[in-house]
C-alpha cells in the first residue's frame, strides 16, 4: 500500500487503510470468514470493553491482525496449541482460524476477557477453540502442548520459566517480539537452559507487502529435558 494512501486527515485517524484490500482474503484463504468476523466484532466492541485503545481501531489490520497470522508458520498443523494472555484473542484466535486441524487453547486469567473470548468463539463459529480462566503457572500437569505462543505477555525470562512446563518434549514456545527480540533471548539463555529449552532463534516473519515484519522467538523444549 503507498504511502499516499495512508495519508491521514483531521477524520482518517479512525479509518484502517487495509479495510477492503483485496490482498486480506487471499492471505487468509480458509480462514477469511472467522478472521473478518472476529476483526469486526473488535471494530465494535475491542475498545468498549477496553481490549483496545482508540487508535488502534484504525491500525487492527497492520498491528494486531496481521502481525498475529505472522506467528502461523512457525506453529504446528495438528496437536494442542496454547495460547497464554489471550486477552483480546491476539494471536489466539488467528492462529485457531489458521489452524483448524489443531486444538487451541485460550488461557486468560481475567474473567472479562474470559467472557470476550467465549463470545468471540461463538460469533466466529470456531470448534477447534478452548477457553480457559487461568494463569499459565496454574496449568503445569493440566495440558500437554504442541506450542505455546504469547503476545506482550512477559519477558522471555518469565515466559519460559511459565510455560515451559506446560509444552510436551519437542514442543515449542513461540512469542512475538519488538526490536529488542535478539538482546530479550539473549538475557534469558540461562533460563533457558534451567527449564529445558534449545535453539533459540529470532525470525523476521512477513505477511504482506507494505506490513513491516513481525519479530517471532522460537525455542524448542529439548528431548529428555526437565525443568528445574
Amino acid at each position: 500500500m503507498s504511502e499516499e494512501s495512508r495519508v491521514e486527515d483531521g477524520n482518517d485517524s479512525l479509518v484502517d487503510p487495509w479495510d477492503g484490500d483485496s490482498r486480506l482474503p487471499d492471505f487468509f484463504g480458509d480462514a477469511w470468514s472467522a478472521v473478518e468476523t472476529f476483526h469486526a466484532y473488535l471494530v465494535e466492541e475491542g475498545e468498549l470493553r477496553g481490549l483496545i485503545g482508540p487508535r488502534e481501531v484504525a491500525r487492527l489490520w497492520e498491528r494486531h491482525m496481521l502481525n498475529s497470522a505472522a506467528v502461523v508458520p512457525f506453529l504446528p498443523d495438528h496437536g494442542v496449541i496454547v495460547d497464554v494472555g489471550s486477552g483480546a484473542g491476539l494471536p489466539g484466535v488467528v492462529v485457531a482460524a489458521m489452524r483448524p486441524a489443531a486444538q487451541v487453547i485460550l488461557v486468560e486469567p481475567m474473567e472479562r476477557r474470559v467472557a470476550w473470548l467465549e463470545d468471540v468463539v461463538e460469533r466466529t463459529r470456531l470448534t477447534n477453540v478452548e477457553v480457559r480462566r487461568a494463569r499459565a503457572q496454574e496449568l503445569d500437569g493440566a495440558v500437554e502442548a504442541d506450542a505455546v505462543t504469547a503476545r506482550a505477555v512477559a519477558s522471555l525470562d518469565k515466559l519460559y520459566r511459565w510455560t515451559a512446563p506446560l509444552v510436551r518434549e519437542g514442543g515449542s514456545i513461540v512469542a512475538m517480539k519488538g526490536a529488542k527480540a535478539a538482546e530479550e533471548l539473549a538475557a534469558a539463555a540461562k533460563v533457558m537452559r534451567s527449564v529445558g529449552l534449545i535453539d533459540g532463534r529470532v525470525h523476521e516473519a512477513t505477511t504482506i507487502a507494505g506490513i513491516e515484519p513481525t519479530r517471532v522467538v522460537s525455542a524448542v523444549r529439548g528431548r529428555g529435558a526437565r525443568v528445574r
